[in-house]
This record gives structure tokens, sequence and C-alpha cells, in this order.
């Protein structure tokens, strides 16, 4: 486990578990506490979950994608290692399909579900807003973006990623947690803390009892989680709300707090965890004020950001992360913009 130092600064971070569990395994990270980990067809190719033992039943926090084999996988962990116990209550910590996608499945077979309200909101619009093809609106979200007019013209006439395509829809009814709310699940008091950013109200769970929190996408080990801008909120600031939270989290964590997250390994370190995501969206808005001392696009701006090629894989993730940056800057009155004729935004420092 993480060795603090004498004045309680940690000295890195550290993995307590090396090894990840098979596809309908659990390790036990604490009592009454599994960790499972289902499969993802991207490049981030997991999701972590977790099932908290409440004697009669479980607390399953997150659940992955709606699939037949992420369910096949489920039905094998709930004859295994979750003893046949019935999961009782679904803990979603956000709206994204990883963590929300078998929430309603898991809700027509009797379980509470329980998250922010935003995040339920969203999941549910999102499911029933189901496009053949890319609206108006996302294109000239794109458009403005400065992708590719090629790449542009191709993606316009396919059909885009649903919601539905991977999450469960959700039945009328859920339990609301906000900042601060108290739940008791796995035997343990925890203490729900909020994030923004990553996605809004971000559900994160401190216990009381001992030094366990789940952690999302909000914590996360070794990765970057993504900072993204959309046609639905064009000029937000996500930016600004992640980097607030971040500080926020700072006043509360501990050398040996252990951090569940909703990727890779649970780790600990979470104080200077903090800081190096911090420090990384710090250096990569300094990186992109200088370049802008010359006008450029967003996809202009992505090797300036993320200091290596992105490919067509990556490319709508980089697109919203990079967007995201430039409007932190624009906020913040360290960079303009003017609209080319093609309908795209050129942005530049202000001199």
């Amino acid at each position: 486990m993480n060795i603090p130092l004498a004045d309680g600064r940690s000295v890195g971070i550290r993995y307590p578990f090396e090894t990840p569990p098979k596809a309908g395994d659990a390790i036990e990270i604490a009592p009454g506490v599994l960790w499972l980990r289902l499969p993802l067809p991207m490049a981030l190719d997991h999701v972590n979950v977790y099932a908290l033992d409440d004697g009669d039943g479980w607390t399953v926090i997150d659940t992955g994608f709606d699939t037949r084999k992420t369910r096949a996988i489920w039905e094998t962990a709930l004859k295994g290692p979750l003893a046949g116990k019935p999961v009782n209550r679904v803990v979603v910590t956000h709206y994204h399909p990883d963590h929300i996608g078998l929430a309603g499945w898991f809700q027509s077979l009797g379980a509470e579900l329980v998250t922010t309200r935003t995040s339920w909101l969203f999941a549910r619009m999102l499911v029933l807003d189901e496009q053949p093809v890319p609206v108006a609106e996302t294109l000239a979200f794109w458009r403005a973006a400065g992708m590719d007019a090629g790449l542009l013209d191709r993606r316009a006439k396919e059909r885009p990623f649903n919601f539905a395509d991977v999450v469960a829809r959700l039945p009328l009814g859920y339990t609301r947690i906000t900042e601060g709310t108290k739940i008791h699940m796995g035997g343990r008091n925890w203490h729900v803390r909020i994030g923004n950013g990553h996605a809004p109200e971000h559900a994160t769970f401190w216990s009381q009892d001992d030094h366990l929190i789940l952690g999302g996408d909000q914590l996360l080990p070794s990765i970057s989680a993504n900072i993204g801008v959309y046609a639905t909120e064009p000029d937000a600031d996500p930016l600004g709300e992640w980097l607030d939270s971040c500080a926020d989290f700072q006043r509360h964590a501990q050398p040996n707090h252990l951090i569940l997250p909703g990727h890779k390994l649970p780790f600990t370190g979470l104080d200077m965890r903090l800081g190096q995501m911090i420090d990384n969206h710090i250096g990569a808005l300094a990186r992109l004020e200088e370049h802008l001392r010359e006008p450029d696009t967003a996809v202009g701006c992505f090797l300036t950001i993320f200091k290596r090629q992105i490919g067509e894989g990556e490319y709508g993730l980089a697109l919203v992360e990079a967007v995201a940056h430039l409007n932190h800057l624009l906020k913040a009155g360290r960079v303009t913009r003017i609209m080319r004729q093609d309908g795209a935004w050129l942005w530049q420092t202000k001199r």
C-alpha cells in the first residue's frame, strides 16, 4: 500500500492490486467489496464495476454496456462470486454508457436505481433520442471545430453512435443523490462528493468507516478522463469545472485513501494524482496559448494539446477536448476567435 512521509504527503501513486479480475470473476478489495471488470469494444477496453455486500443482496456500482456479452458476464458473476444473491440496488456514478448501460436491465430485475438527477435525465433523454444520421447542429459544431471537409462529408452520411445502441431503456423512477448525501452500502457509511467536468454531477463516494473511495471516472490513476464540449452546449467550460473539482477534492484527499476507479487499477496517492491531473491541463493550456500566436482551428491544435498524432478512432474525443481547452481560454479572456467563411472558428492568443 501507499506509504506516507512524516509530514503526511504521499510518496507516490501505488497499485496494491497488480492484476485485474477476469470476466465473470471478482477480487475482494476489502470485506464486502468486490471488484469486477467488464469488456468494452474500444481502445479503452474495459470498465471497472464494484459489488458491495448488503447482507440480503448486493449494491452494484456502475454496470457496463448493454450487450449480450456483458449480460452473460453479469449472469456468470451473479451465480459465482455474488453467490446467487440478488442485486437490490444499482448506484451509477455518471450517465456515460459504459457506466449506466445496464441500469435499466437491473431495474427490470427488481433493483433500485440511485444516481444524480443530471445523470438520470441525460441518460433517459439520450436513450430516447435515436438518430439515423448526425443532426444539423452536430454537423455545424464539427464544422466550427475545423473538421476536415472530406471527413465531415463522410460522417454526415453515417449512423452516429446512439445511446440506445448500448444503453438499456430506463423506466420511470430513480433515487436521487446530491453533494453531501449519506448512503449505507457494503456495511459502510459513505459520503457523496460531486465532481464536474468529465460529466455533470459525477458522484464519488467516500467511506466514513475506512479509506475506500469509489471514484468512477472523476478519479483515475494513469489516464486522463475526457473533458469534452458537445453540440448540446457548445459554449460550455467543462475544463474550468474539472479544475475546480480537482482543487475541491484535494482538500479531502489523504495518502492512505484507496481509490476504486472506473478504469485501470485501484490506487493510492490521490493527493499526488489530483495535482498531476491539474498540472496536465495547465500545461496543455500554456502550450495552446503559445501555439495560438498564429490563428488556428480546434482540429489544428491537436498535436499541441495531446503531443501526439491523433488517429481517426480518437478523432471525435480529441475534437471535443480541444474545444474544451479553447473555450476555457476564451472565458478567461486569453484568446479570441473569429469565424471563417467556411464556418470554422479561428482562435488566436489575445494580444
